[in-house]
């Protein structure tokens, strides 16, 4: 008989920390196009894996959804969760093993913009869905066309300043979360 996994206590410390973190940087008011939750998530991610991302994910965006000062997230919910999801989970895939090059840097700021246009892109699906099952007789690509052009400002604002936000910020989180774990 296998002894059970024990839990490393540090690792569960850091994740309720980041949550609270990632959770209170999401609900505190901020310029449109700022937001660090995508960033934490990648990280832990990278760091402790692709469960421990979407985890993170699920959690913050499910607290977010009721107490966002921008308002109940609605049907759109189960998108934004999938989406902020996919960036823990890619993070958890993505191997960075020589933590101070340009490289990485570039890497991370172009991974950055991907994973926030994917996101906006599911995003702006569960929006169509939701113009054509409640409000709208459009067709679903009338109703996607809406969402992204209704979203094009946010959409751009979000890739670039997470852009800048993965280059610059995922090496030296990753960094201190490994120190701080003692790897």
């Amino acid at each position: 008989m296998q002894a059970p996994k024990t839990i490393n206590t540090r690792r569960i410390a850091l994740f309720s920390v980041m949550t609270a973190l990632c959770t209170v940087l999401q609900i505190l008011p901020r310029p449109p196009g700022l937001e660090f939750t995508s960033l934490l998530t990648f990280t832990a991610g990278v760091v402790f894996g692709s469960v421990f991302g979407v985890s993170l994910a699920t959690i913050v965006m499910l607290v977010n959804a009721f107490l966002s000062p921008f308002g109940f997230a609605s049907l759109n919910l189960p998108f934004q969760m999938v989406g902020m999801s996919l960036i823990g989970a890619v993070g958890g895939f993505y191997k960075m093993e020589n933590d101070g090059t340009a490289r990485f840097v570039a890497e991370t700021a172009i991974l950055g913009a991907f994973l926030t246009f994917i996101y906006y892109l599911i995003t702006n699906i569960g929006f169509a869905l939701f113009l054509v099952l409640f409000l709208s007789p459009v067709s679903f690509i009338e109703a996607l066309a809406i969402a992204q052009v209704s979203g094009v400002f946010f959409t751009v604002t979000y890739v670039l300043t997470n852009t800048l936000l993965f280059g610059v910020g995922t090496v030296p989180i990753v960094s201190s979360i490994r120190k701080i774990l003692g790897r």
